[in-house]
């Protein structure tokens, strides 16, 4: 069997390739467990700066294999620690979206730090036009991106997005032209590892303490330094010009 997600790394960068092109990519519990031993050993490799996660083929996921869902193949917890895992990634994570980005597709997709999608993409929540409801945190995280009311709106009508209309609703970070993805990607990518792993690191567990915990708690945590400092601020600081004036 050919792997179902395949992974490249080039300058830092690690692409995670959702593998099943013939079925759009649907998840099924074989998928969602090769996706989590890359997403655990990509989280303690000091050379991965960055993530970018995208489908083979012309879609992101078309969502749970409804197949696997029939036949009652699917495992909840397992299947959304998946989902979690990639969320918690210590590198900044990147969603690379082009053409269906549905249901289970769409949870997948939350759990990353940005999205970045064609206009021509499609996104939808259609757990209620199949009589599923969601169990990999669509409830949680696409309130977080979209507010409560779009969110209801979304998810109560199964109605499909465009992602220039997604991107408009800041459910993606931004849109681009058909043909510009890959190119758009990699330069967001370039951005990102060009700065401090170690800091990018820690801002992301800052970032996520920050929403864990009461305000108040967050701020006085965060002056305390809880996860250090990065390794090469001092080589970084040597290398910057005098500060003015």
């Amino acid at each position: 069997m050919h792997d179902l997600v395949l992974r490249r790394d080039e300058a830092g960068v690690a692409t995670l390739t959702l593998n099943r092109p013939d079925k759009l990519n649907a998840l099924t519990p074989q998928v969602l467990g090769r996706l989590h031993e890359h997403v655990d050993a990509i989280a303690t490799d000091p050379s991965v700066a960055c993530v970018v996660l995208t489908g083979a083929g012309r879609s992101f996921c078309a969502g749970h294999d409804l197949e696997a869902i029939s036949d009652g193949d699917h495992d909840a917890q397992a299947e959304g620690r998946a989902v979690d895992a990639v969320e918690r990634l210590p590198q900044p994570v990147i969603g690379a979206i082009r053409g269906h980005c549905l249901t289970g597709g769409l949870e997948l997709a939350l759990a990353c730090d940005l999205l970045v999608a064609t206009e021509s993409s499609r996104f939808a929540d259609t757990h209620a036009t199949w009589g599923l409801v969601p169990v990999w945190g669509m409830s949680v995280r696409l309130p977080e991106r979209v507010g409560v009311q779009t969110a209801k709106r979304l998810m109560f009508t199964a109605g499909r997005v465009s992602g220039t209309e997604a991107h408009a609703l800041g459910l993606v970070d931004q849109v681009t032209v058909d043909d510009a993805l890959d190119e758009t990607v990699a330069a967001l990518t370039t951005e990102i590892v060009a700065n401090s792993a170690d800091a990018l690191r820690i801002i992301k567990a800052l970032l996520r303490d920050s929403t864990e915990m009461p305000r108040r708690r967050a701020l006085d945590a965060e002056r305390t330094l809880p996860y250090g400092l990065p390794a090469d601020m001092a080589d970084r600081l040597g290398r910057s010009p005098a500060p003015r004036g």
